[in-house]
């Protein structure tokens, strides 16, 4: 059975960038609280759990419920626009390439704005991925023969020839405020775990990120370093096993691209290329990198969806639980003691982890879950 790859190292924790100051995350959560349809998401404690796998808490943001598009994405994609339309109201349409979430965020936050969209997606896409985002007003959605990354090269080229504007989460020369309100509009769902944690008196030692591009666990990462200081949790990074660009690129102290894998399941974090300019935030707190085989995110959406005894059932898709696998068996393998010993990982441990999607591929969930 092939199992986590794992690196780790020293955490400096300097100083943040200044876009991860108090004043952007209080206009960010100032923002999302004034959309209609506006909730926080719901904290799962999985008790249970907990205690069958040995640790003190296990804390699931279910990010199926944002918004009612079944993934975490419209967060940051919804700023972005925001902050766009209000820098140039003159603007009709927005282009995004996407792996599904992050375009179908886009799409609803344009058809909100009264706008329209035009989504890219790579080869290997569920079509159920590319009709939801369809279905959401005029947008166009149409399924390539490239690579994530070379979508989203194409995406950039419409744009240019269209007259149209890129709402993309990866920076490149001339093209970094859109992708760093993307990356705060992220910290909204960490905030909000932080303030449930906070009425339960607890703090998170330990958080488990999914990484694609690095923009979401960037921003997440950014929020909780402002949150809780010399209390950091510890962070740990997570990627499919075949597209490791941030375990290589914090590995290797410098932008990595990693092969685009036709493979995995995880068609979210299906990603070759890093967000460059989160890679510094990245490199300050993160102290552990994951590379995870799909049979472990199989573990983690069937024990989601199939729970101890008296914990709740959560729909968590391949890009979402991720991070449920990685611990299990951390927590439970014999092979990954050691590691387990080196993360801290324990009978004192609070763990917060993020279902960053639902059932997006309703068939592969059903054939995950339904053994």
């Amino acid at each position: 059975m092939e199992n986590l790859k794992i690196y780790s190292r020293p955490a400096p924790r300097k100083r943040m960038p200044e876009a991860f100051g108090e004043g952007d995350f209080a206009r960010v959560r100032d923002f999302h609280r004034s959309l209609p349809g506006y909730a926080p998401t719901p904290l799962i404690s999985l008790e249970n759990l907990a205690k069958a796998i040995g640790v003190k808490g296990i804390y699931v943001k279910d990010e199926s419920k944002r918004f009612g598009l079944n993934a975490f994405k419209a967060l940051g994609a919804s700023y972005a626009v925001h902050c766009l339309l209000e820098a140039d109201p003159s603007i009709e349409e927005v282009v995004t390439a996407t792996d599904g979430n992050h375009g179908r965020g886009v799409a609803w936050a344009a058809h909100r704005a009264g706008k329209r969209a035009t989504v890219f997606l790579p080869r290997g896409t569920v079509e159920i991925r590319r009709a939801n985002i369809a279905n959401i007003g005029s947008t166009r959605a149409e399924i390539t023969d490239l690579t994530y990354d070379d979508a989203v090269r194409h995406a950039a080229a419409y744009a240019r020839e269209k007259g149209a504007a890129l709402v993309q989460d990866t920076a490149f020369e001339g093209y970094r405020d859109i992708p760093r309100n993307i990356v705060l509009g992220y910290s909204t769902m960490a905030a909000e775990a932080a303030d449930v944690l906070d009425e339960k008196g607890l703090v998170p030692t330990h958080v488990f990120l999914q990484c694609g591009v690095g923009s979401m666990a960037g921003g997440v990462t950014g929020y909780l370093a402002h949150r809780y200081g010399k209390d950091m949790p510890v962070v740990s990074t997570m990627e499919a096993m075949n597209t490791p660009c941030i375990y290589e690129s914090i590995r290797q102290d410098a932008p990595v691209p990693a092969c685009y894998s036709d493979y995995t399941a995880m068609a979210g974090l299906n990603c070759g290329e890093p967000n460059p300019d989160i890679l510094p935030v990245l490199k300050e707190y993160v102290q552990f990198c994951i590379q995870a085989p799909d049979e472990a995110t199989y573990e983690g959406m069937y024990r989601l969806a199939h729970p101890m005894p008296g914990d709740e059932s959560i729909v968590s898709g391949e890009s979402g639980a991720i991070g449920t696998g990685v611990l299990m068996r951390l927590m439970l393998d014999p092979s990954l003691e050691e590691w387990k010993a080196r993360m801290g990982l324990g009978e004192n441990s609070v763990v917060l982890l993020f279902s960053t999607e639902g059932d997006t591929d309703p068939d592969n969930y059903r054939r995950v879950t339904c053994k």
